[in-house]
């Protein structure tokens, strides 16, 4: 497997993910189109996104015998590669609509999905929301309800989806998280380099990541 540094350049990783499918709208190893349909009505750049060939797809296996850290490490290092190859395409026309999605297959032993994500998820959020770039993240199964009660389908496999941040909407999705919230609401991407004052490596990383403001309870 190959990801991105911030800069488009691939690196080598250790090899915990496999990738098994390079970006495609339309991936075999996994069924998105009924789930989309039943997303259509929750989200209002879901179906014109889809319909433009704007919502992509990569997926990865975590590799038998694997340890966490590693896993969590190209994760992160997957999600980094979405986020630079979303940011151009914000700039073009119809950018809003762009979305990547880093689907997760296979296990870790002892740890679920959902604690895979939780460390890359946090790190990567707060690294691209100044520059307009909003992660979100769906364990398989996970039961959530949307902002008026209705309940929205579970996906049926992991994935942490990339897209472009909708500055009057997505805030109050971050409504526990006020800095991060703020720092949304007057993104712009300028073409920085979110990692100008961080390493890139996963090591550090983690660490900048556990020193931020945990989010307030509700």
């Amino acid at each position: 497997m190959t990801t991105a540094q911030s800069d488009g350049a691939s690196r080598p990783t250790a090899g915990a993910l496999r990738l098994t499918e390079a970006r495609t709208e339309n991936p075999v190893s996994v069924d998105v189109d009924a789930y989309l349909a039943g997303l259509y009505g929750h989200c209002p750049f879901l179906r014109p996104s889809t319909s433009r060939g704007m919502t992509g797809w990569t997926v990865y296996e975590i590799t038998p015998g694997s340890h966490r850290y590693a896993v969590e490490a190209e994760l992160f290092h997957a999600g980094v590669q979405a986020a630079e190859w979303v940011r151009p395409l914000m700039r073009r026309p119809f950018g809003v609509l762009v979305c990547e999605n880093v689907v997760l297959r296979g296990h870790c032993q002892g740890t679920g999905h959902g604690e895979l994500m939780a460390w890359p998820h946090w790190a990567l959020k707060h690294l691209y929301a100044p520059v307009g770039v909003m992660f979100g993240k769906f364990p398989q199964g996970t039961v959530e309800s949307g902002r008026r009660g209705q309940r929205i389908p579970p996906p049926p496999f992991s994935f942490l989806p990339v897209r472009a941040g909708v500055r009057q909407m997505d805030p109050r999705f971050l409504e526990t998280t006020p800095d991060l919230a703020a720092a949304l609401a007057v993104s712009a991407d300028d073409g920085r380099d979110v990692f100008e004052h961080i390493p890139c490596e996963w090591k550090a990383v983690r660490e900048w990541a556990s020193s931020l403001p945990r989010p307030e309870k509700r």
